[in-house]
């Protein structure tokens, strides 16, 4: 080897055994900010064995399980939902401002019942939903917006010591304002994932819980079993990655105030 090339690399090898100035450390990266914005999934409709059921039992985050009572998988699936780990709700039928009340299926609350039949239908479909933590509504959109019924309703949950979610089937809703009255824990919808059937439109509000939980705190998203129940599911198992990386998946009680 020349001479000047052999003084050369033992230059080198002595610059850097010495440290010369130049520093050999590893840049350290960032520490990633910690995740503070929570999501909550609600699923409604179960209790009747409808399409999505499995899919929706085999999502990979925690969600919270609406069943409706008197039905013929009532039982199970509240139980499925609980051995899991996830929070039950009673979804509550109850009256809205268009549709036929046979559509409601057993038990309903309707606005034409007098106060102790509300609170007798109330007591009856709590009893009837194993492992439940708190109530949303099954349609509603009249019987929200009426002071009375909401009235015994969430006085029938504060009994039970159950949080009520509003699915907010009307802007008309008096629940917030009767919940704060009474003491209830209450918490509102912010987007149902599947108010029209398309995949397209499913998709489409996937997108929208995504901004959501971009721009606040918390987010809780509605989605259901029955004839949107498999798109509904693929959707938010395909959504979990990219939500992951900014909020935590949590249970409807972890957000009740």
């Amino acid at each position: 080897m020349h001479i000047a090339a052999k003084w050369l690399i033992a230059s080198t090898v002595v610059l850097i055994s010495l440290g010369s100035g130049i520093s050999q450390a590893e840049p350290t990266p960032e520490e990633a900010p910690a995740i503070t914005k929570k999501i909550a999934i609600v699923i409604d409709d179960f209790g009747n064995d409808m399409r999505g059921t499995e899919e929706m039992m085999a999502l990979t985050i925690p969600f919270t399980a609406a069943v409706m009572p008197f039905l013929p998988t009532t039982r199970r699936d509240a139980e499925w939902a609980h051995k899991l780990g996830h929070d039950v709700l009673v979804h509550m039928p109850m009256e809205p401002v268009r549709g036929k009340k046979s559509w409601l299926g057993p038990g309903a609350i309707t606005t034409d019942l007098s106060d102790e039949e509300i609170r007798t239908r109330v007591q009856a479909a709590i009893n009837d939903v194993p492992f439940a933590i708190g109530m949303n509504n099954h349609m509603g959109s009249k019987v929200t917006a009426d002071p009375r019924v909401m009235r015994i309703i969430l006085e029938v949950c504060k009994k039970n010591n159950l949080i009520y979610l509003d699915s907010k089937t009307t802007h008309k809703s008096v629940v917030q304002s009767l919940a704060k009255e009474l003491g209830v824990r209450t918490l509102e919808n912010h987007i149902f994932m599947d108010d029209q059937y398309t995949r397209a439109h499913i998709l489409k509000q996937a997108r929208k819980v995504e901004a959501h939980v971009k721009d606040n705190e918390t987010t809780v998203v509605i989605g259901h079993v029955g004839t949107p129940g498999k798109y509904t599911a693929a959707a938010i198992q395909q959504s979990v990655p990219v939500l992951k990386k900014i909020a935590e998946f949590v249970k409807i009680s972890q957000l009740a105030p």
